[in-house]
């Protein structure tokens, strides 16, 4: 698709802000950026106390064996399966209705949901309804969680300049890991004060409890943000999208592709994200006998360096543009997947450290990227559709099944390395995947075109456009 030589949506640069457009995408940043921290809270604080979740809703018998932690990942998955669900439904609802209503239903039943988790019952108390209410929980968690991370990072994206996507974008990612490092901290310093006893007594339902008050100020800063122009604009004079439905079909019948090579980039995402972020605790102690302190301030270490350096390669990917440090990235995990889970079996704090590291410099490369990368593969009708159902679809299949996929290979094969071949083979894909995408560094997101469909006809009318500089 080619925009004509008249209507070629024009860039606007941060210099060409006013004081008040700035401080509003300041705020749209600040607003998304704690709901995805909530949001990635949740999933990190489960998957840090999954050890005391699997015997306190999921040991039915007394020899029950590595059972009760398969069963607590599948409850992870499951929450994973129901998110194309609300894909499906909150991504065009956001199209038609606006992006900001939808962030405040999403942050406010995603904190709900999370702080009723700390108020179940266990097994010992309900028996089978115990684990029956933290599924349900899960699933409505799921279900808000499809709307919530794509819906951010569009309305982030249709804020920010468009030469700084890229630092205002990673500031999204910088909630993702400020989320899972606060849940890492909070779930280690937790077990050091009150011992594993005092966990399993009660106190692994504080972390989900200090949800709630995080979602009363994410959605109290949310209520006072407002619509960008990009979207206010574009969805008055767009006429092919008038309902939810047809915001679905639009995207289904004219943008297969772009939905493909979403897809293909989140495999790699989430099997990295998941698998080094979230399985890593379990798979460090449990599978390899580490120490969970041990192991636990090995990640909690790694993803302080990862916030450290987050928005810099966010900074960078608008001077270089994106493909560049996501083709890295996903080299990066074909060649040193395997090397880097080596160095873990080591055991020593240096080789965790070494191996840990590895991993986490090449996700923090597709993290600091992802936010401004993604919410340009569509036009801004069916922006929020397309990258809600993208990337819940890929999510489910590969993002929440990642840990208990890994878990029960290892359980069948007993080889110990499986997350490296794991990760190698999601790096093929990412790798397919980026090679296909436009360069959007720079491009704008107005004119309901595809960003970067539009560099020919920029260029046959004098518009150089390198890295994020328009020079017409």
């Amino acid at each position: 698709m080619t925009t004509p030589h008249t209507e070629l949506p024009e860039l606007r640069l941060e210099a060409d802000f006013t004081p008040a457009e700035l401080k509003m995408a300041r705020k749209s940043v600040a607003g998304s950026a704690i709901g995805n921290a909530i949001e990635w809270f949740d999933y990190g604080i489960y998957g840090y106390l999954i050890v005391y979740i699997s015997q306190l809703f999921f040991t039915f018998g007394e020899n029950d064996g590595a059972m009760p932690r398969i069963l607590a990942f599948s409850t992870f998955a499951i929450s994973f399966m129901i998110r194309p669900l609300g894909g499906m439904i909150l991504g065009p609802l956001g199209d038609r209705f606006g992006r900001r209503k939808i962030l405040i239903f999403t942050i406010v039943m995603i904190s709900v949901s999370t702080a009723c988790i700390g108020a179940l019952p266990t097994f010992a108390q309900a028996g089978y309804l115990a684990p029956i209410m933290l599924v349900l929980l899960r699933m409505l968690q799921g279900f808000s969680a499809g709307g919530e991370y794509a819906g951010a990072a569009v309305f982030m994206a249709e804020h920010a300049p468009d030469n700084r996507r890229g630092f205002y974008g990673s500031f999204l990612e910088f909630g993702t890991l400020a989320g899972f490092s606060a849940a890492a901290i909070l779930c280690t310093l937790l077990t050091l004060v009150v011992g594993e006893d005092g966990m399993m007594a009660g106190w692994w339902r504080l972390p989900f409890i200090l949800t709630l008050f995080l979602g009363f100020i994410a959605m109290w800063m949310r209520r006072h943000l407002a619509e960008s122009e990009t979207f206010t604009q574009d969805s008055k004079e767009s006429k092919e999208v008038n309902t939810a439905p047809q915001a679905l079909r639009t995207l289904m019948r004219k943008y297969p592709g772009q939905l493909i090579k979403l897809f293909g980039l989140i495999v790699l995402v989430n099997v990295a994200f998941y698998l080094v972020l979230t399985y890593m605790p379990s798979y460090l102690t449990a599978t390899l006998g580490h120490g969970a302190t041990e192991s636990n301030l090995s990640l909690v270490a790694i993803q302080l360096l990862m916030i450290a350096v987050i928005v810099p390669l966010g900074a960078l990917s608008d001077r270089i543009g994106r493909k560049p440090l996501l083709i890295t990235a996903s080299t990066g995990f074909v060649v040193f997947s395997v090397p880097a889970v080596l160095l873990l079996q080591t055991g020593g704090i240096w080789g965790q450290l070494a191996g840990i590291g590895i991993l986490g410099f090449f996700l923090v490369m597709l993290l600091s990227t992802i936010s401004s990368t993604l919410p340009a593969l569509f036009p801004t009708s069916v922006r929020y559709s397309g990258f809600a159902i993208g990337y819940n679809l890929s999510t489910a299949l590969f993002g929440g099944t990642a840990a208990v996929a890994n878990e029960a290979i290892i359980g069948v094969t007993g080889n110990a390395l499986v997350p490296g071949w794991y990760l190698m083979a999601a790096g093929v894909v990412g790798l397919v995947a980026v090679l296909t995408f436009n360069e959007t560094s720079g491009r704008s997101l107005r004119g309901n075109v595809i960003p970067g469909s539009d560099d020919k006809v920029r260029a046959e009318k004098g518009q150089v456009l390198v890295g994020s500089v328009n020079k017409g």
